[in-house]
């Protein structure tokens, strides 16, 4: 990542670090330039308005020597011009600031499964509980399970990120698309719903309360 803000660079770092990524960030052009060209990197984040070597630039010399890594651009400028330029330097993506993490570490995978191929799954399934992503259906232990839109895209949230804790703001940015209102207790009165669905008729609680924290969906024994 080349980031002249550090304040942006150390979130982004971090919230990618808390999604098991390994990750280096410069906070300009030049050094980022000496990143790209000596390590192997899955994708790089490179913003615009940068010290030594703007964005572009530097992008622009990546290519220029044969460097492939997919390229996401941030910058603060949204016209269709801009977004033009990026993407003929060189750059896979543009995100315009300000933007939510959760959009971001979505564009990574993308990114990832562009590069590598990777196809995305048809089903998803933890323990007997199971969603058909083509059909849009959910099932338990073979028996249908009806849900509403948003509890799908809650519940395919949470199975996509099995094993592994999220947040309510997480959840937030990701099922609702706006920034979380702590005051708000959409998420908790949606996960009670769903819990009501696929948790309590079947005996075996799959959905978790990390106090504190936030939720995991896995089974235990």
């Amino acid at each position: 990542m080349v980031e002249d803000d550090l304040q942006t660079a150390l979130f982004i770092a971090k919230g990618l670090k808390q999604e098991r990524f390994a990750v280096d960030y410069s906070l300009d052009g030049e050094d980022g330039l000496h990143f790209a060209l000596t390590e192997p990197y899955d994708v790089a984040v490179i913003d615009i308005m940068l010290p030594k070597l703007d964005g572009l630039a530097l992008i622009d010399e990546m290519r220029r020597q044969g460097v492939r890594i997919p390229v996401i651009i941030l910058s603060a400028k949204s016209s269709v011009d801009d977004r033009i330029k990026g993407l003929q330097a060189g750059g896979d993506d543009y995100l315009v600031k300000p933007f939510a993490f959760s959009e971001l570490l979505a564009r990574v995978h993308a990114l990832i499964r562009r590069a590598t191929r990777a196809e995305e799954p048809m089903t998803l399934s933890v323990s007997d509980l199971k969603m058909d992503m083509i059909r849009r259906k959910v099932f338990r232990k073979d028996r249908e399970i009806d849900l509403q839109p948003k509890e799908f895209a809650l519940l395919e949230y949470l199975m996509r990120n099995t094993g592994r804790i999220v947040s309510k703001t997480m959840i937030s940015e990701h099922v609702w698309d706006y920034n979380f209102d702590p005051r708000t207790t959409v998420v908790e009165s949606r996960i009670c719903r769903l819990r009501d669905k696929i948790d309590r008729p079947f005996g075996n609680d799959l959905i978790h309360t990390i106090r504190g924290v936030g939720y995991v969906l896995e089974e235990r024994n």
